[in-house]
């Protein structure tokens, strides 16, 4: 029945669903049934990225608008889309849930699995940090979320980097590698994360098209981490 329907509309019958009372088990097993994981990581990262919003008290329309600035909306989806956002801030069920079924759905042992995972997180820290700020509470909400996932530690430090003050992050951790590693270690580090990066590998994985502009903030600390490690200005 949802072949059909556009992205947006698509989303908004399953969240619809999940309002009227289905549960995320129905919901979420449809969707990981049929190819449409592209939908599955946009109710993620709307679902999880309205009630991490509440983590600090506060929505604030700066978040609301990076959700737009990563979603692009096209006028005549603007209805639907803002029919997504509005179920997803509600109650419908705690964060907790929301990640676990996302991350039944992909195996973090995998390295274009984990890669699906990381790009969620990215969406949220994204979403977290957009108000200029980035509350404990945030903190805290993502990184259950990072565990729930089975990313580890040091995952979580280089999200954790990458998006904090670029000046201040500290390139090994957005690398993913630790302090002081050989330089052929960090290239290699640093040519899979770009692979990684690279937006016809996104779209592969199942990122919606609209979402891939993420990547740009991501390529611009993962070469400036790069460089300062090359040039041999990382302590």
């Amino acid at each position: 029945m949802l072949a059909g329907m556009s992205l947006w509309s698509r989303i908004a019958a399953a969240l619809s669903a999940l309002a009227a009372g289905e549960g995320l088990g129905s919901v979420f097993d449809g969707l990981r049934s049929r190819p449409e994981r592209s939908v599955a990581f946009t109710i993620a990262v709307i679902a999880l990225g309205a009630k991490m919003a509440k983590a600090d008290g506060r929505v604030t329309r700066d978040e609301v608008a990076a959700f737009r600035a990563v979603f692009t909306v096209p006028p005549e989806e603007e209805a639907s889309a803002a029919r997504v956002f509005n179920l997803a801030r509600q109650d419908v069920a705690g964060f907790e849930d929301y990640a676990r079924r996302i991350a039944a759905m992909f195996r973090p042992d995998r390295a274009e699995d984990r890669a699906v995972l990381i790009d969620i997180m990215e969406g949220l820290f994204d979403i977290a940090t957009a108000d200029g700020s980035y509350h404990e509470g945030e903190d805290a909400f993502l990184a259950r979320v990072a565990e729930l996932f089975g990313l580890d530690g040091r995952c979580l430090a280089g999200l954790r980097a990458r998006h904090g003050p670029a000046p201040e992050a500290d390139p090994w951790e957005v690398l993913g590698i630790p302090r002081g590693a050989p330089l052929a270690d960090a290239r290699a580090a640093y040519r899979e994360a770009v692979r990684q990066t690279h937006p016809d590998r996104m779209v592969a994985r199942g990122v919606p098209p609209e979402a891939v502009r993420l990547a740009e903030r991501r390529l611009q600390t993962l070469n400036l981490a790069w460089e300062t490690i090359r040039a041999g200005r990382a302590a």
